[in-house]
């Protein structure tokens, strides 16, 4: 349930130069109604692009230091749309994001990534950086479609099919969805938990066995112990470093 006091954030992934800022032209001016009070916020190290900038309401910027977000948006904000950095890791990002937002006040409306087909077409390896973004996205937008194959355009959304994602996947058309104001809907489509404000829970017997919180031990006395799901995206090994790791997106661009 959305708490109608708090301003709604929009997390916005994808690679530099995937038409981002132009989408959230679209979103925001077709999206929102005239009572809302939209702000952009921008990583420090995006290029500037003056025709859509200059498009956008109450841009900002944010510096990554440490893996921690630092920045503010405007107070009489009602929506604000976070871009992440493009040429940095995802996963590192939205860790820092969920930890960022409640310090500002805001309540996660929707993860939105844009994906940059003619990128992900040329670069086959980048299949895994984009199943990480679209693990925790809500929607998923196929952007810069010229040139690109059909079928790999129908081979790309069926893979994430066969994994059960229930995302929202839809085709961009000369920098537009086709109902913004339904893209931006805050209802959680996305495959993790991770920035849901109630966790899943994982119960384990004195064995290490996964059990159902219902389920009775033998002797109704049995240790059994409680502890939030972990992303299998979050999770580190013995070094410290995570168990899966993505491709350096900035390589490819």
């Amino acid at each position: 349930m959305s708490d109608s006091s708090k301003p709604l954030v929009y997390l916005i992934l994808g690679a530099a130069g995937s038409g981002r800022r132009e989408l959230l032209v679209d979103l925001i001016q077709d999206g929102l109604v005239e009572t809302d009070r939209g702000a952009v916020m921008l990583a420090a190290g995006e290029t500037a692009d003056a025709e859509f900038d200059a498009k956008l309401p109450r841009v900002t910027r944010w510096e990554w230091q440490e893996k921690t977000i630092i920045g503010a948006w405007p107070a009489e904000a009602t929506h604000v749309f976070f871009v992440t950095d493009g040429r940095r890791d995802p996963v590192d990002q939205i860790e820092a994001f969920k930890a960022w937002v409640p310090t500002q006040g805001g309540e996660l409306a929707r993860v939105i990534c844009i994906v940059n087909t003619q990128l992900a077409e040329k670069h086959p390896a980048l299949l895994a950086w984009y199943e990480a973004c679209v693990h925790f996205s809500d929607v998923v937008l196929l952007n810069k479609r010229e040139g690109v194959a059909n079928k790999w355009m129908s081979d790309f959304v069926t893979h994430f099919k066969k994994l059960y994602v229930p995302s929202v996947f839809e085709m961009v058309k000369d920098g537009q969805v086709k109902n913004p104001a339904l893209v931006l809907e805050p209802q959680a489509r996305r495959m993790s938990h991770f920035l849901d404000e109630e966790q899943d829970w994982i119960f384990t017997n004195s064995e290490g066995d996964v059990i159902d919180e219902q389920e009775e031990t033998p002797d109704g006395e049995e240790e059994i112990e409680a502890k939030p799901e972990e992303d299998p995206y979050l999770v580190l090994d013995a070094a410290g470093r995570r168990v899966k790791r993505l491709p350096d997106v900035a390589k490819y661009l």
